[in-house]
């Protein structure tokens, strides 16, 4: 027996050279494109309004719902804590502490790992940013030291997630012990955005890492570094 789809209809009304596809086609992009036309002096007036209400919500749910609510899930509260874009995701069995006037991301991610024998600890020092869309996992133990600013989409990976083996993941098996190390970014610490750090690293105080870059073994203080993996580019000045 013949079937005759919606799905059938569509790819011959889109394929089709007739002249009845062809205006049933430019019926429905006239509809899709179709726009109503900007009047400044309606829709300016209208868009300020929209941010100044969207402002307002936002401001709003941060100070009664996302803060208290993430401040729950530290060991003890922040001091002056400003998230924004939300509430991060927390997963695993993680203990939280942070530090006073830390800014925060609602878009970040921070995870334990769940294979672990004792609980991961995640210790954020004070005056830290953690940029939008930044994933910290936590295999063992992850520092962030005072004044460390985290641009967005960082990766610290403090455990892969899955086994080199892959007969071992096929199986859904954890990562094995070898591949879980600490991660401690001293004071000062700058990650430029899209920057991954790779387990058992320690980033000496007042380095900063550029944009793109995979560190995957430990950086000196003081220094410029970058590339995959990241190497030192070169020292920084006390004025720098």
């Amino acid at each position: 027996m013949n079937t005759f789809s919606g799905a059938t209809l569509r790819a011959r009304i889109k394929h089709s050279d007739s002249m009845a596809a062809s205006a049933l086609r430019a019926v429905y992009f006239g509809i899709r494109r179709f726009q109503i036309p900007c009047i400044p002096v309606l829709h300016k007036p209208l868009y300020l309004a929209h941010r100044s209400l969207s402002g307002m919500l936002e401001n709003l749910s941060r100070i009664f719902y996302w803060t208290p609510m993430f401040q729950s899930r530290l060991e003890t509260p922040a001091r002056n804590l400003y998230l924004y874009s939300g509430m991060p995701l927390v997963t695993g069995a993680l203990s939280v502490q942070m530090g006073a006037d830390c800014r925060v991301s609602g878009l970040s991610t921070f995870s334990g790992r769940t294979s672990s024998p004792n609980t991961p600890r995640l210790i954020v020092g004070d005056n830290v940013d953690i940029g939008w869309q930044t994933t910290i996992a936590v295999g063992s133990e992850v520092i962030l030291g005072d004044n460390v600013r985290i641009a967005g989409r960082a990766f610290l990976a403090g455990y892969p997630g899955h086994p080199l083996d892959a007969a071992a993941r096929a199986a859904g098996k954890p990562e094995t012990d070898d591949q879980v190390g600490p991660i401690i970014l001293e004071d000062n610490v700058w990650l430029a955005t899209g920057v991954s750090v790779m387990a058992g690293v320690r980033i000496g105080r007042n380095t900063i890492v550029a944009a793109g870059s995979v560190v995957t073994r430990d950086l000196p203080a003081n220094v410029l570094a970058g590339g995959v993996p990241a190497r030192v580019l070169r020292t920084l000045t006390e004025e720098e």
